[in-house]
């Protein structure tokens, strides 16, 4: 059985898939199931990653990096319009635009991607309110778009117990399906997230930002680190549960990466406006599973700055899906 809930948006916006955004109009209604979303996700494991790859043609992971002060004017207006209810609570300022924005990008985006990478800096800096933003964002990924994979963008690295709580959070809580994570603790850091099944760890390896060399490139025992990090990672899991990090700007290692990582999905962000290159990545990283999620972030939330932002984005998804 379903569930009418009455969205009561005086200032919202509806987006349409099959074309630009039209005028804002006074109510929604959406048919919604009164299913938890653990109870109608499907949960992924690497084959099942893999069927989606194919069934879409596309390794595109969208990163909901979202920057309140990069929205489309009349996205940002919406802060100013009072409250907005979503599934029985109220939404209001910046909150309730990051929710309305997401779900726009969401629609537009969702046939051409296979995964959604929100980073946890660009909701928890808005505090509470932006968590509560980040919750109803993930929420309506599940209910609408279930067969989606979902990336907490978090990089949590601590000892055992904490991270117990942390892997706690992200995978019992909030209901995603993997977490980045940084190991430089060690393997304790990580195997608390690798407890849980159809569940993911994604260990932090060779980055794309300009201070990675600083240690990542040093060597250890005659290997640079990230090999040691990547092998050390490899021993303690399997490839149905632990992806790495490997930016985009580093196309040209991916094939030394594979040499001793054959097997295992890597997330490749950096394409698009850190200046990565998809052509390549796929040429020197893609495996018989298709083995990547590539994902671009700014290059498609503010492809543009009209009414029409999700339709571009839209647009956009589907030219970096292609690629493929």
């Amino acid at each position: 059985k379903a569930l009418l809930l009455r969205y009561e948006c005086p200032l919202d916006i509806l987006y349409r898939p099959s074309r630009p955004f039209t005028r804002p109009r006074a109510a929604m209604v959406f048919r919604r199931s009164i299913l938890t979303p653990q109870m109608y996700h499907i949960f992924m494991n690497r084959k099942d990653l893999f069927n989606q790859i194919q069934a879409k043609k596309s390794m595109l992971c969208v990163g909901l990096d979202v920057d309140f002060d990069k929205m489309p004017e009349h996205v940002k207006a919406l802060a100013n319009h009072g409250e907005v209810a979503i599934k029985g609570e109220l939404f209001k300022g910046k909150a309730r635009a990051i929710v309305e924005f997401n779900k726009a990008i969401v629609d537009a985006t969702a046939p051409h991607c296979v995964a959604y990478k929100p980073n946890l800096a660009f909701y928890e800096c808005y505090g509470i309110e932006g968590m509560r933003a980040l919750d109803a964002t993930v929420d309506y990924i599940r209910t609408k778009y279930p067969e989606i994979f979902l990336i907490a963008d978090a990089k949590r690295g601590d000892i055992g117990n904490t991270a117990r709580m942390y892997a706690k959070a992200f995978f019992e809580e909030m209901d995603f399906d993997a977490v980045t994570i940084a190991p430089y603790m060690g393997a304790d850091s990580v195997t608390p997230f690798l407890e849980y099944k159809d569940k993911w760890a994604i260990v932090l390896a060779l980055t794309s930002n300009a201070s990675a060399y600083q240690f990542q490139t040093a060597v250890k025992d005659g290997k640079p680190l990230y090999q040691a990090v990547m092998e050390e990672m490899m021993e303690i899991s399997t490839p149905d549960n632990m992806m790495f990090v490997v930016g985009a700007t580093k196309a040209d290692k991916l094939e030394e990466l594979r040499s001793f990582c054959p097997d295992n999905f890597f997330l490749v962000p950096g394409v698009g406006a850190q200046g990565g290159s998809a052509e390549e990545v796929i040429a020197h990283g893609a495996n018989d599973h298709g083995g990547l999620l590539i994902n671009s972030s700014r290059g498609i939330l503010f492809a543009d700055s009209t009414e029409d932002f999700a339709y571009v984005a839209g647009k956009v998804a589907a030219r970096t899906a292609n690629l493929q």
